[in-house]
Order: C-alpha cells, then structure tokens, then sequence
C-alpha cells in the first residue's frame, strides 16, 4: 500500500467515525426530545396522569390564568353543576388578578401551580425552576389557600432540572390522559372538544381543558361534556380526592 493510500485509508476511516458520532448525538438529541415531550413520564420524582380505579370518577383540569373572560363563567358552570376542579394557575396572572385567584379558592376548588411565567421549562436551569416554582406557590399561599400544591409543567414538557427540582422538594408532578384540544384554527370547535374527550374518557381519567383564553370553545363544550358523562355514570373529584382512590397510581421517575 502506498503513502498516499494509507492517508485516504485513514481520512475514510476519520469521516466514518465522524459520521457515525454525529448520527449518534442526532439520534440521542432526538431521543431526549421526545422523552421532554411525554407527559406520562419523568426522570425523577413522582408524576401522576391517570388514576387506576374500577370506579367511574374523572377529574378536571383547567390550565392557565386566572383571567376576567374566563374565571367567573367557569365557577358558574362548576357551581351549576356541583363539581369542584383543579385549577394550575400562572404566578403572573394571580400577581395581575388576585381577586380571581381568590374567587377560585373561595369557591372550594383545588389550586394547582403552572409556573410564574408559562415558559417553557425543559433546558431551564435549576435556580430559574426554583423561582418560577416558589414565586408562584408563595402567591397561592398568600391568598389563602393551604392544601397541597401540585405542579403541572407548561405544554406538559419536562426533561432533567424541573423534575430534579420537583424530587427534591416532594412536590407531584400532574399531566393528563385525556387533551381534547388541539390549538389548531378550525379544529376546537365545542362539537369536537367533546367527541374527542368522550372518545377518550374512562375510569380515573385527568381531563386536561383551557377555558380562561381563547375563543370559548372550551366553555362552550364543557356542559355537555360533563352531562354526558354524568349519563355513563361518572362522578368528579379533585385531582388530589383522585389520587387517594389510589395512591399506588403516584408513578415514580
């Protein structure tokens, strides 16, 4: 073998391996990717997004807010109904409406934390996690509120540092396995908000819904949404009277 085939031996040789460790970190990158994406899952800590139960008993979720369109026209429907539901509130939003926050909770609902600013929280750093987290539990304490404060991350996202925090402060983590909506124009109509959660709904289910913004199709589909399956036979709860139907449910990361 001649000089000059020993170097583009060893050149081919070097590309391969280079290409080889670039297919590798792509591969990993895209797997941690999706990892970040699954909200039925977690590195660390405990993660709950379905109740394993016989009985027929749902929870709803509401995320975002507070906010004037949607706080007051939600307690309503709740009230007329005799449901009480879990609501992971935004620190930025209670620090510009405190009096809905305290609507909220003066009505007996359960107050969950969905982070100060609704960022997205996967490749924050530990000490960010820890403010957005604090400032906003600080603030549903101040206005009140003294039962268990359970965390819901923004788009259900999380990879390393937020659940690390989460484990290390014993704080739940609360996704969903029924998502009705889907945030595309023409899609989210009330008609198909319930086809698609009545598709998907079944004994300890977490419902997720967002009725403070948007254009009130949410709000529109919820009546008829929870008519329908108190015909199945269903009853609400909390997420945290769900949980106690069957704490073996608390997966742990």
């Amino acid at each position: 073998m001649t000089l000059k085939e020993k170097i583009l031996g060893q050149q081919g040789s070097t590309m391969l391996m280079l290409l080889i460790l670039i297919i590798s970190i792509t591969l990993l990158l895209y797997g941690l990717f999706q990892i970040s994406r699954n909200h039925q899952f977690q590195f660390f800590g405990k993660l709950i997004y379905h109740v394993d139960t016989n009985e027929k008993v749902v929870a709803l979720t509401f995320d975002d807010g507070p906010s004037h369109k949607g706080t007051e026209p939600i307690i309503g429907i709740l009230r007329k109904h005799g449901i009480k539901g879990t609501f992971y509130l935004n620190g930025r939003s209670m620090q510009q409406h405190p009096e809905l926050a305290k609507q909220l909770i003066d009505a007996g609902h359960e107050i969950g934390n969905h982070s100060y600013s609704h960022k997205r929280m996967v490749f924050m750093p530990y000490g960010e996690v820890a403010e957005e987290i604090e400032s906003t539990s600080k603030l549903i304490h101040e206005l009140g509120y003294q039962r268990e404060i359970r965390f819901r991350p923004p788009y259900g996202k999380n990879l390393f540092m937020l659940p690390y925090y989460l484990a290390n402060n014993d704080i739940t983590t609360v996704t969903w396995d029924v998502e009705a909506e889907t945030f595309n124009q023409g899609e989210d109509t009330p008609e198909l908000i319930i086809k698609r959660t009545m598709k998907s709904v079944k004994p300890g289910s977490i419902i997720l819904l967002h009725v403070m913004y948007g254009d009130g199709s949410t709000l529109k589909a919820l009546p008829t949404i929870i008519s329908r399956l108190k015909k199945r036979g269903y009853r609400f709860t909390t997420v945290g009277e769900l949980i106690e139907l069957s704490p073996k449910s608390l997966a742990k990361g």
